[in-house]
């Protein structure tokens, strides 16, 4: 087993909170499963992760989506960083503050040079898709320890 994906089994049921990622720690979810490319984390929707009607605002979802991609993407245990090249989310129903959601990722394509990569929000019973999101990673030429 790689190193991250022993570092995220480790986490498993606890918040963000010492998360090496800001933005994480901010989202703060609770890491639910870890495997090898597939993250699954649980939210409670804040005030602050809302627009003004109160639902969970778009960028937030963006931001949930992007985050926990990056973090399956690192589960894998490369050698080098990946960073986001395109994000594109689809949205099909609201949730509202103080709800859960469940954050899915998984690795579509795992190439040498380009990642492809998928995360699923669902509803707090998982009875309904709140966003669907892909994404394209590219290698960088930062190595990670």
């Amino acid at each position: 087993m790689n190193k991250a994906l022993a570092l995220f089994k480790s986490l498993i049921g606890k918040d963000s909170t010492e998360s090496i990622s800001p933005l994480m720690r901010w989202l703060n979810p609770t890491l639910l499963k870890a495997e090898e490319g597939q993250l699954e984390f649980s939210y409670v929707i804040r005030e602050e992760m809302t627009n003004p009607m109160g639902i969970l605002h778009g960028g937030t979802t963006a931001a949930i989506i992007d985050d926990a991609i990056g973090a399956a993407v690192y589960s894998l245990g490369n050698t080098h960083a990946y960073t986001t090249v395109n994000l594109v989310i689809d949205y099909f129903s609201a949730a509202k503050a103080g709800d859960t959601i469940f954050a899915k990722t998984s690795i579509v394509k795992r190439g040498n040079k380009i990642m492809n990569a998928e995360c699923e929000i669902w509803n707090g019973d998982c009875s309904r898709m709140v966003a669907k999101g892909h994404s394209n990673l590219i290698k960088t030429a930062m190595q990670l320890a």
